[in-house]
């Protein structure tokens, strides 16, 4: 079991200069998975070097794949084709990752050999069904506990067929487990989305030369195609950088960039909702990298409002939410979000945990059924717990830029799931933070 982390935050202070942080986590899972059954090397650079996505790297590793590195965010990829993965000897933990647990149940289903996924306590409680049940409709076979939950026992040599998925709630874990089933499976498989959600999947796949037909909302493969192995430049995580563009809009006197940003449509929620939020936040330098659009990002200090969120814009801003909440205490008048029942079933229940670390620090936020009121307060300070949840330890550090008193936050060892250099970066641009 990791130790325990503090964090302690000194109260005050601006944040000034410009960073860069780490590499994008939903395309560091996806380069691997994809350069591991491509044909040929797949050369990566911005890999991210956090838990989550050394453990897909180190699944695929057990089955049989050479991966050199990570080194300075550089990975290179010795595929081995569509088919080429072999049976682990023992069964592959994915530890807190979900993207990986979620995306591989597709990706196994259609191999030759059984499979068994693990994950740590948080993982083991995250409902998997919305991935089990759809496969199984594609003739998977998937064992999970009681309740749909892992460990998952998957079952090899199954035929699976096409289907179209017409899918419940906006997931882009589901579509693209679906889509990575579809690779192995008899004829068409086409999944539709009924909101948008990131489309890193069929980005990528395109990128490696794998054909995925776009219709409106609705994403089309079938098993005819191969993998060509390419260069992957990974952008920055737009979900790390939540935590800077909020910290500069609220600290008075602050002036940020954060170079080489991802600015997929798809993922910038966050960016849209600031906006609408009065946030002075300009996009300089943009480019396209390796088939998805990159920009830097300067946010400097401004007084938000509160509004409603519009609920077209929650599945593009989903992991955003913690951090999003900080700014709405800071924020004229009242925000409100509806339309956010996700936030229940991530690493933690992130309406219920941010709204009574909230309270806690004498906010005037309020959770209901699919979101959460908050009004303007401020923010006080005292001790909150993170319930192991890396968004949850960062957003509460971001508050004590806000904050009249300093806020302890326990259980941060997991921000090393998505973002070991929080702390230093922090630091770096003036946050007081230590533990």
């Amino acid at each position: 079991m990791s130790q325990s982390i503090t964090f302690t935050i000194q109260p005050g202070g601006s944040l000034r200069g410009e960073i860069r942080v780490p590499g994008d986590k939903s395309m560091s899972h996806r380069s691997i998975m994809l350069g591991s059954l491509a044909e040929g090397v797949t050369r990566v650079t911005g890999f991210l070097n956090a838990e989550d996505a050394l453990a897909t790297l180190n699944a695929f590793r057990a089955m049989g794949v050479e991966i050199e590195g990570p080194e300075n965010g550089k990975v290179v990829i010795h595929g081995v084709g569509k088919h080429g993965l072999k049976k682990p000897d023992k069964p592959l933990n994915m530890g807190n990752s979900g993207t990986s647990m979620r995306l591989l149940s597709g990706l196994l289903s259609g191999q030759a050999f059984d499979v068994e996924l693990t994950g740590d306590k948080s993982l083991e409680s995250r409902p998997m069904r919305r991935v089990t049940e759809p496969l199984a409709l594609m003739g998977a076979e998937i064992e999970t506990q009681a309740d749909g939950t892992a460990p998952l026992k998957i079952k090899g040599n199954r035929q699976l067929k096409g289907v179209h998925y017409d899918m419940p709630i906006a997931s882009a874990q589901v579509k693209s487990c679906m889509l990575l089933a579809g690779m192995y499976a008899e004829g068409e498989t086409s999944v539709t989305e009924p909101a948008p959600t990131r489309d890193h999947t069929e980005r990528m796949l395109n990128g490696f030369s794998y054909p995925v037909a776009k219709d409106g909302a609705t994403a089309t493969i079938n098993a005819d195609g191969k993998l060509t192995a390419c260069e992957i430049d990974v952008p920055s995580d737009i979900s790390s950088a939540a935590f800077f563009l909020v910290g500069a809009s609220i600290a008075p006197d602050s002036d940020v960039t954060i170079k080489h940003v991802g600015i997929n449509p798809t993922r910038t929620g966050v960016i849209d909702i600031l906006r609408l939020m009065g946030a002075n936040l300009e996009l300089l330098n943009e480019r396209s990298v390796g088939g998805e659009p990159v920009a830097d990002i300067r946010v400097q200090s401004s007084q938000l409002k509160g509004i409603d969120i519009p609920e077209e814009l929650v599945p593009l801003a989903i992991d955003e939410f913690p951090v999003l909440f900080v700014a709405a205490a800071c924020a004229e008048g009242q925000t409100r979000l509806t339309g956010a029942k996700e936030l229940r079933v991530k690493e933690s229940d992130r309406i219920q945990v941010m709204a009574d670390g909230l309270n806690a620090l004498g906010v005037d936020a309020q959770a209901t059924e699919d979101g959460m009121i908050i009004q303007q307060s401020q923010i006080g300070g005292g001790e909150v717990y993170s319930h192991d949840d890396h968004r949850i330890a960062m957003a509460f550090s971001i508050a004590g830029l806000r904050a009249n008193g300093a806020i302890t936050i326990h259980d941060c060892q997991n921000v090393n799931t998505s973002f070991p250099e929080f702390r230093e970066l922090a630091d770096q641009l003036g946050l007081n933070i230590s533990s």
